[in-house]
């Protein structure tokens, strides 16, 4: 496993290249996001997708896959966003949650099982940085853990995934709290999983 550390949180322009090119080729990383640190791949790459489901043991026939996009514009390229979900994510984002939408065609098949896709337009500069670069979403799920210091310490976080995992980021302390997740395609915008943000949610 390769290890990058960025203790103030942004890779160099070299690591950011070097880093896009290796989840083009189909590697599969943990990295910090604005709430937990989370297993994440090119969300355009189908073999990267099925490599972090048999990791995280997810059917993507049923359960919802998310996407860190860097903006509004580049997450209505891969979700139907309407006027009421457009709202909701200039109100909120960027910032810790997670909406669910209507998937579009251009994601791969892993996600049209359910025709559903979490969106997130994260807090965390490097996600941004990451995604810009790439020029398309990452596909982010959280890490799974039992004690907390494993979901907080990079080093432990990597220790854990040492041998599951192409790429690891370690940055600053993790968090143990997800994202708030808004479900956006009934007639009104429903909170299905209470997260962090919550208190802070525009709706």
């Amino acid at each position: 496993m390769k290890t990058l550390k960025i203790p103030h949180g942004q890779l160099s322009e070299r690591q950011l290249d070097e880093l896009c090119r290796d989840l083009s080729d189909g590697a599969i990383m943990i990295w910090p996001t604005d709430t937990l640190y989370a297993v994440a791949c090119d969300a355009l790459n189908p073999k990267a997708i099925e490599r972090v489901c048999d990791l995280k043991k997810i059917n993507p026939n049923k359960t919802n896959l998310s996407i860190i996009c860097a903006s509004i514009s580049q997450a209505a390229e891969y979700a139907r966003i309407n006027d009421k979900i457009f709202k909701l994510l200039r109100d909120n984002t960027p910032g810790p949650y997670t909406f669910i939408c209507p998937a579009a065609s251009l994601l791969p098949r892993a996600f049209k099982g359910r025709k559903l896709v979490g969106v997130r337009i994260s807090e965390n500069p490097l996600n941004a940085a990451v995604v810009e670069r790439l020029g398309h979403p990452v596909l982010t799920t959280s890490i799974e853990f039992e004690d907390p210091d494993y979901a907080i310490s990079p080093s432990l976080i990597s220790e854990a995934y040492n041998d599951k995992v192409d790429i690891m980021i370690e940055a600053k302390a993790g968090d143990t709290e997800p994202s708030t997740v808004i479900d956006c395609t009934g007639a009104e915008p429903v909170v299905v999983r209470e997260g962090k943000g919550l208190d802070n949610l525009i709706l």
